[in-house]
């Protein structure tokens, strides 16, 4: 999977799709402290314990975003959670897919990295690249594909 870079000063809110959102009872937040247990725990449970580490690393740095219904986790996405101007990782409740939670998530997330200063952000090991270019207007890098990933200790 190719990190993916995207140009901030491009990226644009969608308050439709925030309103839509709230509309079925899905409200978007920044990730708190009290909430870590919660939060990891829907990570390690749905995603496993690398993204949940990560997601730690991010809410300690004031870089992750949720989604919520029913006062219960759908979906996360974190930045600054492995390397300064990443964003990721993110997920969704796969119940609740198709939505638009992710590019929400998605959008939250660069316009915070924007707000830190950047103009640029990387979408690191990119999944779903058709996603990416399509929400926020990202290319592939070239080169090594996850190299930026390369000295965990085990992948």
């Amino acid at each position: 999977m190719p990190d993916m870079l995207v140009k901030l000063y491009k990226v644009k809110e969608d308050p439709a799709l925030e309103a839509r959102l709230a509309a079925n009872g899905i409200l978007l937040k920044r990730a708190i402290a009290p909430d870590i247990q919660r939060i990891t725990g829907f990570v390690r449970e749905n995603f496993g314990d690398g993204w949940a580490n990560e997601c730690l690393a991010g809410i300690l740095q004031n870089g992750c975003w949720i989604a919520v219904k029913d006062k219960k986790v759908a979906g996360f996405a974190c930045f600054e959670a492995t390397r300064p101007n990443y964003f990721g990782p993110t997920g969704v409740l796969e119940s609740m897919r198709g939505m638009g939670i992710g590019k929400a998530l998605l959008l939250r997330s660069l316009l915070s990295l924007r707000e830190r200063g950047y103009a640029y952000a990387i979408i690191g090991w990119a999944g779903p690249t058709a996603f990416y270019e399509k929400a926020a207007g990202a290319i592939p890098i070239p080169g090594e594909e996850g190299e930026s990933y390369g000295d965990m200790v085990q992948r």
